[in-house]
């Protein structure tokens, strides 16, 4: 194009530095876009990279683990007056989190000017995570100070972090919780529940989670019975896997998997 004398506008910009992206060509997107700003034919135009354009950078150099380089573009957006997104912020704080620096993370989170809870699940997530699981509930008491009320995806991330630690009680609580505020629990929730319960070998207290979200009109999927029936087999019970796959079988002939999963455990039990 610059040969021709045509010179790329933004969206052309911004286009080639996301196929690049989207390769994992990395630094050859980060090159590309040092040199056409440097080289200045979009401001002739008119055009600087805009928001999409930094994005889409600031996410190829935190994947990269480039923190310093991302928060100094990140620096560069601010300095030119280009307001930063939800996906600049969700960007940088994933970054964080994921290279292990929390309060770095958190000071992204509190510059944000237009708080979103995206953002706000994405730290929780992370400090679930690193086992933080006090830090997230915290950062769950920040967002509803600044009246951001918590969704399903932040409930199911605690649900499931307790689940992990093996504090399945303490879940029934955040359910509880969750459904006075108004987060009807989902298939996910359920299955995490489900999870839990069978992880600690407490098949009778899955299998009334399972009644449960049945009688509430929540559909169990294919991942829900597989999770019960491994259960069972784990703790011996062949004869539950077994009644369990037969009564699932006969509403539906498609559960080949729950089967296959079945046979492996009879066979190496």
């Amino acid at each position: 194009m610059l040969k021709l004398g045509v010179e790329p506008d933004v969206v052309t910009f911004s286009t080639l530095l996301n196929g690049l992206r989207n390769q994992n060509k990395i630094f050859e997107a980060v090159s590309i876009f040092d040199e056409m700003t440097e080289r200045g034919p979009m401001e002739s135009r008119g055009s600087e990279p805009n928001i999409v354009a930094y994005n889409t950078i600031l996410d190829c150099l935190c994947k990269k683990g480039l923190l310093k380089e991302a928060l100094d573009l990140f620096s560069e957006v601010k300095v030119k007056g280009i307001r930063p997104n939800i996906i600049t912020y969700s960007c940088l704080i994933r970054g964080m989190c994921n290279s292990g620096q929390q309060e770095e993370a958190t000071r992204l989170l509190n510059e944000m000017v237009d708080n979103n809870i995206s953002a706000y699940n994405i730290l929780i997530d992370a400090l679930c995570k690193e086992g933080l699981i006090s830090k997230a509930v915290e950062t769950i008491g920040i967002m509803r100070k600044q009246d951001i009320e918590p969704n399903i995806v932040t409930c199911n991330t605690l649900v499931d972090a307790h689940c992990k630690e093996g504090m399945v009680s303490k879940v029934e609580d955040i359910v509880a919780a969750m459904i006075k505020r108004g987060i009807e629990p989902n298939v996910v929730t359920y299955n995490i529940l489900i999870n839990g319960h069978c992880l600690q070998n407490k098949m009778d207290k899955a299998r009334r989670v399972l009644q449960l979200m049945i009688e509430k009109g929540c559909a169990p999927e294919i991942v829900t019975y597989s999770t019960m029936i491994n259960g069972y087999c784990k703790g011996k019970r062949l004869d539950k896997a077994m009644e369990l796959f037969h009564e699932i079988s006969r509403k539906d002939q498609s559960w080949i998997l729950s089967h296959t999963t079945l046979s492996c455990r009879l066979c190496f039990s």
